[in-house]
């Protein structure tokens, strides 16, 4: 397993799901802030937009970090890290595993760009319902889907620590503890300091 990388980006979470997930891997860095950077051949298979984080695992090339983290779990902890793929659970896992790229991500950057929320127009809403059901969905649970810590909870608990990081995480019932849990995590700090060089 390769992980092309960068500090201060995604890339924390795709080493943090390759930690709870136990694998060895080789990482390389990739100058994303570097007009002049030399892509290799390997990191433009999988990743084609020049974007990271990205694996090439054998045969296997791709990039986006919900997606790595989906192939991970899938591949080398499924039932540890995912449910099975027939499980009920299932559904509710993928749902938010994706709610971050999908929901999270386009409304911390609406807020931060301090564009005017339209719910009709954007299918995420707005910050303020993405919070609201970030912190419905954790009520009365450990992790997000229970008291399995799963993928999702990788792509969620870094948003949280992302948006506490930068003052953007609000008060919540239940969001600001399930952040201390993911900080807690033996992966999520060793992945922090893998990624600080």
């Amino acid at each position: 397993m390769r992980l092309f990388w960068a500090p201060q980006t995604r890339s924390t979470r795709a080493i943090w799901m390759l930690e709870e997930a136990g694998i060895k891997y080789e990482m390389e860095l990739v100058d994303i802030r570097s007009p002049d950077r030399k892509n290799s051949e390997d990191f433009l298979r999988a990743s084609p937009m020049g974007k990271v984080p990205a694996i090439v695992d054998g045969d296997v090339a791709m990039s986006e970090s919900a997606a790595i983290c989906i192939y991970v779990a899938d591949r080398y902890a499924a039932g540890q890290l995912a449910p099975a793929i027939d499980a009920a659970s299932r559904g509710k896992y993928l749902y938010w595993t994706i709610y971050t790229p999908a929901v999270v991500e386009p409304a911390m950057s609406e807020k931060f760009s301090k564009t005017e929320p339209n719910r009709v127009r954007s299918g995420w809403g707005d910050f303020d319902s993405m919070i609201e059901i970030f912190d419905e969905g954790l009520e009365g649970k450990e992790w997000i889907l229970g008291d399995q810590f799963t993928a999702a909870d990788v792509m969620l608990g870094s948003s949280a620590v992302f948006m506490r990081m930068f003052e953007m995480l609000p008060e919540t019932k239940n969001i600001g503890d399930y952040a201390d849990r993911c900080l807690a995590r033996p992966a999520f700090q060793k992945a922090n300091e893998v990624a600080s060089g």
